[in-house]
């Protein structure tokens, strides 16, 4: 049976004894959306570039009103508190620690994880390392790292231009900064992200810029993208409309899924799967939860 379906309580999450609005790891701090019953299975929802917690806005409600607990945290170069300046602090193992600490800190010994754009590599990452930690995974987007990895033989490198262009110091910060905004702002209008405004933010904040495209940087580090097989139920969502995912990776993820798994291909959307069709994603991820439940 899959999880009890009961609606909870809007309240006040920095009045409710249990409730988290921030957690600490590595030194840093971290805020995050905790939403849901408190004795809900948990749920890790894990955002990508450029974007926040806020992307999960449209899925969360779905979730919630099913039983679920959710934690969405502003990720490492996102929140105020955790915002390091040096590259190697974006290592692909301090990304994945820091939502165990989060775990540790809800009391989640394991929990159902959930990740679009980078917060799906690190998803792909976490369920490899730590399957003990986590009971399913949902990733959006981006398709495992190894698969990703191979497809860059053909077209996919040029679909990730971009990832090679923000190597180059600066480079990024000064593009993002151009006429206030207004350069970004057609770039991401240009690959369908319903509303570019709160990214366009992010990125003309200098110390958000660096830290959101340090995630890029550190793709030069030994080993950033080695990711073994996946052995927990798996749900891989992807849109035929990607402009930065091609379906080569996405078809040849399923090789690396050892445990269940099921690709789902949306038509016509674009990369911004959760704003773009926030009802739509929520089902398929509560029929991949009911099918798999969290055991207490």
């Amino acid at each position: 049976m899959g999880a009890p379906r009961r609606r909870s309580e809007v309240c006040d999450a920095s009045t409710v004894p249990g409730r988290l609005t921030r957690f600490t790891a590595d030194g840093l701090t971290f805020d995050v959306r905790d939403e849901g019953p408190l004795d809900g299975p948990v749920v890790i929802a894990l955002h990508g570039f450029p974007q926040t917690s806020a992307s999960w806005a449209g899925v969360v409600p779905n979730l919630v009103a099913a039983g679920y607990r959710v934690l969405a945290p502003d990720q490492r170069g996102y929140s105020p508190g955790a915002r390091p300046a040096e590259v190697a602090r974006y290592d692909l193992a301090r990304l994945v620690a820091d939502v165990l600490a989060l775990a540790d800190a809800a009391g989640a010994r394991r929990f159902h994880l959930v990740g679009h754009d980078w917060g799906a590599a690190v998803g792909w990452t976490l369920a490899h390392r730590h399957p003990d930690r986590v009971a399913t995974l949902c990733a959006v987007s981006v398709p495992h790292p190894t698969a990703m990895s191979r497809a860059f033989l053909g077209t996919q490198a040029l679909r990730s231009w971009y990832a090679l262009a923000f190597q180059v110091p600066g480079l990024a910060e000064r593009v993002f900064g151009a006429r206030g905004g207004e350069v970004v702002r057609r770039m991401l209008a240009r690959t369908g992200m319903p509303d570019p405004e709160p990214a366009v933010r992010l990125l003309t904040d200098p110390a958000t810029a660096t830290g959101a495209v340090n995630w890029y940087r550190a793709l030069r580090l030994p080993g950033r993208l080695s990711t073994g097989r996946i052995g927990v139920p798996t749900l891989y969502v992807w849109s035929d409309r990607d402009t930065a995912l091609g379906r080569r990776a996405a078809e040849g993820t399923a090789a690396f899924v050892d445990g269940p798994y099921r690709f789902v291909v949306l038509p016509g959307v674009s990369h911004w799967v959760p704003e773009e069709r926030p009802d739509e994603l929520a089902g398929l991820l509560l029929e991949h939860l009911d099918a798999h439940p969290l055991e207490r």
